[in-house]
């Protein structure tokens, strides 16, 4: 009986090695976002000095405003949950809900409110450097 046991586990194990053979990389991917340009089509710059990324959430009330600012560097965010509206002054306003990514403006100010109901919450990934600020605060116009 153990050789028949030790039989059918030796000649089963290639079998369950070709299920665990890895899906090819490109098969894993869910594109979210890919561009040289930000939100407002202006090309993006990698700023000089030592890079630096960083990554966070912000969570933003309904209601909530980010205040006026700018970035020194590229930023990818990607809307978690809520609906976040950035007002970019005389290049209009744009809607951001959840599920939807963007390159946002860099060194062009603007500021995001919370327009909907519920806390909005984004992913935001600066592609920094040691030389310049991910977020500036500007005056307001």
């Amino acid at each position: 009986m153990k050789r028949l046991v030790l039989s059918a586990l030796l000649f089963t194990t290639p079998a369950l090695a070709l299920d665990a053979t890895p899906q090819a990389y490109q098969n894993l991917l869910t594109p979210l976002l890919q561009s040289g340009t930000d939100v407002l089509g202006d090309p993006l710059v990698y700023p000089e000095g030592t890079p630096n990324v960083t990554a966070a959430i912000v969570t933003i009330p309904p209601g909530g405003q980010t205040g006026h600012h700018g970035h020194e560097v590229p930023l990818f965010a990607y809307i978690l949950e809520g609906e976040l509206t950035v007002d970019y002054g005389d290049r209009g306003k744009k809607t951001y809900r959840a599920g939807e990514s963007v390159l946002e403006a860099q060194n062009y100010p603007h500021n995001g409110t919370n327009t909907g109901t519920v806390p909005m919450k984004l992913l935001a990934v600066y592609i920094g450097s040691s030389d310049k600020q991910n977020t500036v605060a500007v005056p307001a116009p």
